[in-house]
């Protein structure tokens, strides 16, 4: 077995003795990192038995991720702040649980025709929006063309170019329409941008008003967020316990380990690696670790010089030492990376791809068959990602060693997600990955995808994504994605190293914390369903 897997698995077996993970979720997570193995039933044995939830207090959040830019129109959401409170106040049609099943939200069913082209929502009767009035399907259908119009500029613009026609049938029924067969539909309506607004949105897309558990109460942006929990909220029972949420925004990593510490915040995000250790010897202190399908990236826009250039690129791809970048920033909480975003945490994913490593001296070939000279600049922050600032670093002094004069510039926090990602051509991101593979692809590596940050623009691939979608057969739909992605690794601009988990910690006052491979903070639910113990 590989070292990081190992190094992960047993990472993965504490957690489960300290009853941190459930037998389903040890399985699942062994199961993406293609281990099998047989458990003990002692392993699990000291699990707690099923919390029952508190009410009252207020819960409150450190994290890392709000910016003075941020606002509460789901369509521009980007970083994991906004996620987050986005998920406490407002709702989607369906949701994923940790295993990736499609669980209803604001439908209570879906169905579709044979041949996966029209789908059927009925829609919960009696849901009501914080103002008062009750979800219709006019709040779906307007909601959903919004986040639809060419001129949205919505996260989610990518995954709606795909639907024909969105149509009410009845006050609780919506029929939505995909220009071609559609198997992940259902899942595409999960994406968090995707808040049901009254009126879609259309009248106040800002104003912060949805069907969630809490009501917005304070928004700063860059600052703190507050809400109070809506008492008409239609599921009282499994989220909204707290009587109210705060989110602090601290985007220094040792400032939010203090706030912790001193019980100013009772969760935090992105917790460093280096530091994952020391927070397991604190007493009120529980660290939270989940692997899954997000990745740490150094993006370049391939229609911009001197990117533009495919041996420039594979030069680049083949100056980074992912096995040193792994272990030395991410300290074995993740797998290295292929330049492709899906690993084997996908259904579909296809192991038989050659893994990319580091070769400096095929690095020189392409880079001087490029006919490029002189430094390259590359754009990082410590927003960008936990460690962003060192793996550039690390970055320039593997691309060294190739001749390439790899330049780090650091930009502030504050505005790297309005100005410097999807704005400069060669900086460092992260992504927290997608449910399906078609909705990773269609957000961003299709050619007209909004949020497509190397402006890979390809027309074959396109056709390949169309194909994958609506391709009911898994062997063929998986040889599809194949294709798709050797098409990513060997002639995008995506420099992807990593694999990282989500690295966050607790008081030990928490309950209700479900590790989510789906992203940070139990994939942004954690304000709503955890509760104060004490």
């Amino acid at each position: 077995m590989h070292d990081q897997k190992k190094k992960q698995l047993q990472h993965l077996s504490e957690q489960a003795r300290q009853g941190q993970l459930s037998r389903r979720d040890f399985l699942g997570y062994a199961a993406a990192l293609g281990v099998s193995l047989p458990l003990s039933g002692g392993l699990f044995a000291a699990s707690p038995a099923v919390q029952t939830p508190i009410k009252g207090g207020t819960l409150r959040a450190g994290m890392q991720g709000g910016e003075s830019t941020d606002s509460l129109d789901p369509a521009s959401w980007t970083s994991q702040v906004q996620h987050s409170f986005g998920q406490s106040w407002g709702e989607t049609l369906t949701n994923l649980s940790p295993e990736g099943e499609l669980i209803p939200r604001l439908a209570e069913s879906v169905s579709a025709t044979p041949d996966a082209r029209t789908w059927t929502f009925n829609l919960r009767r009696g849901v009501l929006f914080h103002h008062g009035e009750e979800m219709t399907s006019a709040d779906v259908v307007a909601t959903l063309q919004r986040h639809s119009d060419e001129n949205s500029q919505s996260g989610a613009l990518g995954i709606m170019r795909g639907i024909q026609s969105i149509e009410a049938k009845g006050r609780y029924q919506v029929e939505v329409v995909a220009t071609e067969p559609n198997a992940d539909l259902p899942f595409l309506m999960s994406d968090y941008h995707l808040i049901i607004q009254p009126n879609g949105g259309r009248d106040q897309p800002a104003a912060g008003i949805g069907t969630g558990p809490y009501r917005v109460t304070e928004f700063n942006p860059g600052v703190r967020q507050r809400a109070e929990r809506f008492e008409d909220y239609w599921n009282l029972e499994e989220f909204g316990h707290a009587d109210e949420i705060e989110i602090l925004v601290i985007n220094d990593p040792s400032a939010r380990v203090a706030a912790l510490q001193s019980r100013q915040v009772d969760m935090i995000n992105r917790v460093e690696p280096r530091i994952m250790g020391m927070l397991n010897r604190l007493n009120h202190v529980v660290p939270r670790s989940v692997s899954g399908r997000a990745h740490y990236v150094f993006v370049m826009h391939t229609d911009t010089a001197p990117f533009d250039n495919n041996d420039l690129r594979m030069a680049l791809k083949l100056a980074i030492d992912r096995e040193d970048m792994v272990n030395r920033i991410l300290r074995g909480y993740g797998t290295v990376g292929n330049d492709m975003p899906i690993n084997a945490a996908y259904p579909l994913f296809s192991d038989d791809i050659p893994q990319r490593s580091f070769d400096p001296d095929r690095a020189r070939y392409h880079y001087a068959r490029s006919g490029h000279s002189g430094p390259i600049v590359l754009r990082t922050s410590d927003t960008a990602f936990p460690g962003a600032v060192d793996a550039a670093q690390l970055f320039r002094e593997s691309a060294a060693q190739a001749g390439i004069d790899l330049r780090v510039q650091r930009e502030p926090s504050d505005g790297y997600w309005s100005e410097v990602w999807n704005k400069q051509p060669f900086c460092a991101s992260y992504w927290s990955g997608r449910p399906t593979q078609d909705q990773m692809y269609s957000t961003a590596y299709i050619s007209d995808a909004d949020w497509n940050d190397t402006n890979f623009q390809r027309a074959d691939f396109d056709q390949l994504a169309r194909q994958a979608r609506g391709e009911l057969d898994q062997e063929r739909r998986q040889a599809l994605y194949r294709q798709m992605g050797l098409m990513v690794r060997d002639e995008g601009g995506l420099i992807l190293p990593m694999f990282n988990d989500y690295l966050e910690a607790t008081s030990d006052r928490v309950g209700g914390w479900k590790p989510h491979p789906m992203g940070e903070m139990c994939s942004g639910y954690a304000l709503s369903q955890c509760w104060l113990t004490a």
